[in-house]
């Protein structure tokens, strides 16, 4: 309704907008430039990762003299192709990293233990295994290099 009384043309109402027809469900809305932390990617290790060490036979391929990137991907997953080209291309420009990818599918006993619940999703280790940096869903190039700079020591 509108201040005389009338209802609202149904265009005049809605998200865009900001007002909400007359018994309807509110609106519930992300503040402007704010993204959800499975979306903006890379995110600090917390409780459940802290101090956990994968080695070669988890991951099944020699971990990088300097740093490792774990790429979680399944076969329907479209976002993990492009991961991969991202995790393969910086492994590239930095020496000493490596990038293994693991098919969720083929081995969930893994998957449960780090508790990985949707992909891609992506662990980085440094010389020792230790997992420094996760994150779900396609991280950006420049996010991957960051994660790196906590992993690789000089």
């Amino acid at each position: 309704m509108n201040v005389r009384g009338r209802a609202l043309h149904p265009s005049r109402t809605g998200p865009r907008t900001g007002l909400v027809a007359r018994g309807a469900a509110p609106v519930r809305r992300a503040r402007p430039g704010v993204r959800p932390p499975a979306v903006t990617g890379g995110r600090r290790v917390r409780g459940q990762d802290v101090g956990r060490r994968l080695g070669a036979a988890e991951v099944g391929a020699e971990l990088g003299e300097r740093a490792t990137l774990v790429q979680f991907s399944s076969a329907f997953c479209q976002p993990c192709r492009a991961t991969r080209r991202t995790l393969a291309e910086v492994a590239g420009m930095v020496d000493g990293v490596a990038h293994v990818e693991i098919d969720a599918e083929a081995h969930l006993d893994l998957v449960r233990t780090l508790r990985v619940r949707r992909t891609p999703t992506v662990l980085v280790l440094d010389a020792d295994g230790a997992v420094v940096r996760r994150a779900a869903g396609q991280p950006r190039k420049a996010d991957v290099i960051a994660a790196l700079g906590d992993a690789v020591r000089d």
